[in-house]
């Protein structure tokens, strides 16, 4: 695959904005955002896939970690909307949809794993 090719660092930097991306749309004040049409637990969910599934494309090498990363920045982005006052609430059903789309992420990739490559 393309990405195989690019050296680790340029991977984890790769990464680094991916993270970095997902963290300013969570912390900016919720007025500043542009209105989905979707639900915010739906919304969790799909952004936690996707940066669990940029994580597994940039390495294979360790797909628990990337999901144990995944859940940790949840749990660091409900703690820091509680506590920093930007008209952000924590919600722990928020952290439930991250881990929903870690774990969708997780599974699509072992699936791909598993049966994609005969």
């Amino acid at each position: 695959m393309f990405l195989d090719r690019l050296p680790r660092p340029l991977r984890l930097a790769l990464y680094g904005v991916a993270t970095l991306i997902l963290l300013a749309m969570c912390l900016v004040p919720q007025q500043d955002l542009p209105s989905a049409q979707m639900g915010d637990k739906i919304e969790h969910t799909i952004a936690w896939f996707i940066l669990t599934g940029t994580g597994l494309l940039l390495s294979h090498q360790r797909p628990l970690a990337i999901g144990a990363y995944a859940i940790g920045l949840g749990v660091l982005v409900e703690v820091l909307q509680l506590t920093m006052g930007f008209g952000r609430h924590g919600d722990w059903r928020d952290l439930v949809a991250d881990s929903l789309g870690v774990a969708a992420a997780l599974a699509v990739y072992a699936l791909v794993r598993r049966f994609g490559r005969r």
